[in-house]
């Protein structure tokens, strides 16, 4: 026989001064989950990053443009300071990321599983959807400020180490300096959209285990199958219905004339897999028998 706990009716209804909407405020959580260590840790790597990439640089050398003749956006990293943060956002986007949003987003209510502290904060009594809307909503501020943080530390690290200037576009020309931050911010908002998905995956798994590492690397896992069947062009256009098919669609922020079009249809995509991956989470936990 499993014990549920919930929040008491009798005790909502006649404890004074009780309101729903005032328990578990986003500014609690936001300051539980800051002072977490994998929150400080996924920082301080975001952080490192652009470093770690101009040390590269600077052993590598001049880029050469590959052995093709073709020029990529890494071998334009050097460029300017743009320059520099597009190639961070290039080479994080996929996995690094991806990690970043899955721990903000698969741990956060696993942990509480596993502490056996869950059922005590629904005891508290803090209802069972504001409970997931506070943890989701604190979350995704994270994995935002994740996405932020990248570029803004590859921009303070690029203009000081290859100067403020236009951004050189790998396929010809390049974009003015006073266009490129709205650019990159365009890009950023997208990378964020995109990750929708992994967020709601990481959100799900962590309501349906105690297991914190599972909900995360479950929620990796299923990513990396996204990418590799995008990889199988066997599938035709049935890609096109993978989210992991539209994930460097922010690129089209970075050409001459705007395009939006491959970046809306995977807004569209990932928004519609993230609903409905948010949608099983709240339904799932209202019926879920919490025993830890």
């Amino acid at each position: 026989m499993s014990t549920t706990t919930a929040e008491p009716a009798e005790l909502v209804e006649t404890a004074p001064g009780y309101r729903a909407r005032r328990t578990l405020p986003l500014r609690v959580e936001a300051v539980r989950q800051l002072k977490r260590r994998r929150t400080l840790v996924m920082g301080a790597v975001l952080a490192a990053l652009p470093f770690v990439l101009i040390i590269a640089f600077a052993i590598g050398g001049d880029q050469d443009g590959g052995g093709n003749g073709r020029i990529t956006l890494m071998d334009t990293a050097t460029a300017s300071a743009a320059n520099f943060a597009a190639t961070c956002l290039f080479v994080s986007a996929g996995f690094l990321l991806v990690v970043a949003v899955a721990l903000f987003c698969g741990d956060t209510v696993a942990s509480e599983a596993s502490w056996s502290s869950l059922r005590y904060l629904l005891a508290a009594p803090v209802p069972r959807g504001r409970l997931l809307w506070s943890k989701l909503a604190v979350a995704l501020g994270f994995s935002a400020a994740a996405m932020v943080l990248l570029p803004l530390v590859a921009l303070a690290a690029g203009t000081v180490a290859y100067g403020w200037g236009p951004l050189k576009l790998p396929t010809g020309g390049a974009l003015p300096a006073a266009e490129t931050l709205p650019r990159l911010g365009l890009a950023v908002a997208f990378i964020l959209v995109s990750q929708l998905v992994t967020a709601g995956l990481a959100f799900w798994l962590s309501t349906k285990t105690d297991a914190p590492l599972g909900a995360v690397g479950g929620a990796v896992g299923l990513t990396i199958i996204g990418n590799v069947l995008d990889a199988v062009t066997a599938l035709g256009s049935w890609r096109d219905f993978v989210p992991a098919h539209w994930q460097y669609a922010w690129v089209d922020a970075l050409q001459p004339q705007l395009e939006w079009g491959g970046m809306l249809k995977g807004t569209a995509i990932s928004v519609t897999y993230a609903v409905i991956l948010f949608a099983l989470a709240f339904r799932g936990f209202a019926r879920k028998d919490i025993v830890s």
